[in-house]
């Protein structure tokens, strides 16, 4: 078996597409290594091999001990890691995008500089959201207001559906257990979207920080992202699990989340709406991961006036305007 310091780096198009992967592995009581290109999962029953490149969000339980090579083959690989705590989950770190191409960040920034664009983009987020309401126009206070009632709407009539109680959205930051078993479902199906947002925004190579609705944060783009698909998914799971009853809330939770997000392919829905929301004169390519070309090569330019890119890797004093460096 070759040593890590001999094995290639792996090219973005060697990588499983963002869409492909798993939504999330959830391991506990075990120690993750690293067997070639794949991690393994250890524990008293023996061990379970798993491939890293399939892995959207890897999840380490209460009692999981991981070593430097298993999460070095995870950062090359793109998959993000959360150490995740018995009363809720919480996301620490994360691997490196699954594209070396910067247009994506490129159009993010663009789009969140220039404040007319930012609003822009907080309203088509409102509108993938609620798709029967037309938010144009709307101020940013006019969102947060609508916003506001159409969670409370939410909330009635997902308690409605379930017949369990609804008395209110209660969350004590750091105290899981604080809360009523519904308000712990939607706890826990909250921070799991958290960290499966970021490991698509992750993989896509676009800042967590820079955020159209959310601000002031290291995630504020992940609350973004996390949101679009409260309403339609993370909320309506949370109350079918609270129906069910009250224990272990948030395991029950987290499988029944991953099973309705295979189901509804969230992970490729994820990927088209960012794509869509950083590049709406672009229609999304959901064939590709990464809005490069097809190529494994790098591709890297120099910013020249006009909004023009030049090659690099090449002295523009040459006397033909440019010669090649070598170095």
């Amino acid at each position: 078996m070759p040593t890590i310091s001999t094995r290639a780096a792996l090219t973005p198009r060697q990588l499983t597409r963002t869409g492909d992967r798993l939504s999330f592995i959830y391991l506990e009581r075990c120690t993750v290594h690293r067997d070639d290109n794949a991690i393994t999962a250890q524990d008293a029953e023996g061990t379970t091999h798993i491939p890293s490149a399939t892995i959207g969000t890897l999840l380490l339980g209460p009692g999981t001990r991981i070593t430097h090579q298993a999460m070095t083959v995870l950062g090359e690989t793109g998959a993000a890691v959360c150490w995740v705590g018995e009363q809720g989950v919480r996301y620490y770190a994360g691997g490196r995008a699954l594209t070396r191409s910067s247009a994506l960040m490129e159009a993010q920034a663009r789009q969140w500089a220039n404040p007319r664009s930012r609003l822009a983009v907080a309203r088509e987020m409102y509108r993938l959201r609620f798709p029967d309401e037309d938010p144009s126009g709307l101020t940013r206070q006019e969102l947060l207001g609508r916003e506001g009632r159409r969670m409370k709407a939410c909330y009635r009539a997902e308690s409605a559906r379930t017949g369990v109680p609804w008395r209110g959205r209660r969350y004590v930051p750091g105290d899981f257990s604080a809360g009523d078993p519904v308000n712990q479902t939607i706890t826990a199906a909250a921070q799991c979207m958290y960290g499966i947002a970021q490991a698509v925004v992750a993989s896509l190579g676009c800042s967590p920080a820079l955020g159209f609705v959310h601000s002031g944060h290291e995630l504020s783009f992940v609350m973004d992202i996390a949101d679009l698909y409260k309403t339609g998914i993370g909320i309506p799971v949370a109350f079918d699990v609270a129906a069910e009853g009250e224990e272990d809330a948030g395991p029950r939770t987290r499988r029944a989340l991953r099973d309705r997000i295979n189901e509804t392919a969230l992970l490729n829905r994820c990927v088209d709406d960012i794509k869509r929301l950083l590049l709406p004169e672009a229609p999304p390519d959901s064939s590709s991961p990464y809005p490069s070309s097809s190529s494994d090569t790098d591709v890297v330019t120099l910013q020249s006036d006009g909004g023009h890119h030049v090659r690099s890797g090449f002295n523009h004093d040459g006397p033909d305007g440019y010669e090649e460096i070598t170095w």
